[in-house]
């Protein structure tokens, strides 16, 4: 996303939710004094900001229900070829093909390497709405699964990249082993994002998602970056 994009996802987030102004300047690229800060929780290597100048950690906690922005303004649900099988079947398809003809859309995008370089990422991606385009891909969109009450209509059978929510993740080829890595997504549209001098109230979240961001990138190659080597997940 652009920078003015992420500004506009602000200044909407901001109509219903207090912003720390520390967070929002980290968020916009304003934020200089920031150290990455990893910490090695089960198989999975998280990466959380650390503002050194005010000695706290950027956090996350979800406000759900109080919040859905998360299905409200999706920017493209990638999929695994374990959602594949099982939202095609969830939606009584017999032929996964006629899955993926009908509700699903291949797009290619470039998406930013934790190098600082730029990866073509091809993806085959849940259709958010039911005419969606290539031209669609990467824009904020309310997923059409998501109800009036703010529910996923195919809950618990929703793509990986859901259940991820707000992390980005990608493995690491070290010496033919996965080294999962994770850290937050920052475009604007959560408010769950706070600070703390601590990562002790995040610590059960952390385990949680361990287990669930890891078995995500064992299912999928799609979140190989480059510089990391060949790693096949499939």
């Amino acid at each position: 996303m652009s920078s003015i994009e992420i500004q506009r996802s602000l200044e909407l987030l901001k109509k219903d939710w207090e912003i720390d102004p520390l967070i929002q300047d980290f968020i916009l690229g304003k934020t200089s004094e920031v150290s990455d800060y990893t910490v090695k929780i089960k198989d999975v290597v998280f990466h959380i900001p650390y503002l050194t100048k005010e000695k706290k950690y950027i956090l996350w906690k979800c406000y759900w229900p109080d919040c859905h922005n998360c299905c409200n303004r999706q920017g493209r649900l990638p999929l695994t070829s374990d959602d594949l099988i099982q939202i095609g079947t969830g939606l009584k398809y017999q032929k996964i093909s006629d899955f993926i003809k009908n509700e699903t859309l291949i797009a290619t995008h470039e998406e930013p390497t934790p190098s600082g370089g730029l990866s073509i990422m091809t993806n085959v991606n849940l259709k958010r709405k039911e005419d969606e385009t290539e031209a669609d891909d990467g824009t904020h969109i309310t997923c059409r699964f998501l109800d009036a009450e703010g529910a996923c209509g195919i809950h618990p059978g929703r793509p990986g990249v859901c259940y991820l929510y707000p992390f980005s993740t990608w493995a690491q080829n070290d010496k033919g082993r996965a080294r999962v890595h994770a850290t937050f997504q920052f475009t604007g549209d959560c408010p769950g994002f706070y600070l703390d001098e601590s990562l002790d109230s995040m610590k059960e979240i952390l385990e949680e998602y361990s287990s669930t961001i890891y078995d995500y990138n064992m299912k999928s190659g799609i979140t190989l970056k480059d510089g990391f080597g060949s790693l096949s997940m499939n």
